[in-house]
Order: C-alpha cells, then sequence, then structure tokens
C-alpha cells in the first residue's frame, strides 16, 4: 500500500478539469522510498516519504 510509515501520508484523490472543464479521476500518490535505518543495532527496512526524509535529515537523525 502507498503510505508513509512515518508519517502516514498516502494516496489523495481528486480531479483532472482540462480546458473544456471535462472532470476524470485522478490520484496523487506520496514519492516513497524504501530506507533502511539502524535502530539499537538492528536494521529496519521502512517505506518513507521524501518529505519525511528532509525532516529527518533536518532534525539530525539521519546523518
Amino acid at each position: 500500500m502507498q503510505r508513509c510509515e512515518i508519517t502516514g501520508k498516502g494516496k489523495q484523490y481528486g480531479n483532472n478539469v482540462s480546458f473544456s472543464q471535462r472532470h476524470t479521476k485522478k490520484v496523487w500518490k506520496p514519492n516513497l522510498q524504501t530506507k533502511t535505518f539502524v535502530i539499537d543495532g538492528k536494521k529496519i527496512t521502512m517505506k518513507v516519504s521524501t518529505q519525511a526524509l528532509r525532516t529527518l535529515r533536518k532534525k539530525g537523525i539521519i546523518a
């Protein structure tokens, strides 16, 4: 499933609206990356959004 394991960010639904105002269904998927983290000496693989990765780097949790 397309969901970030840290932030819970998932798919968003909406409409494409053309010039003629025709509405068709559209899905926006989050940019998920599979990353391996070492926590307490154990390797944990998680699906994380790029926004969460940026926040973790900014806070100094990821080197």
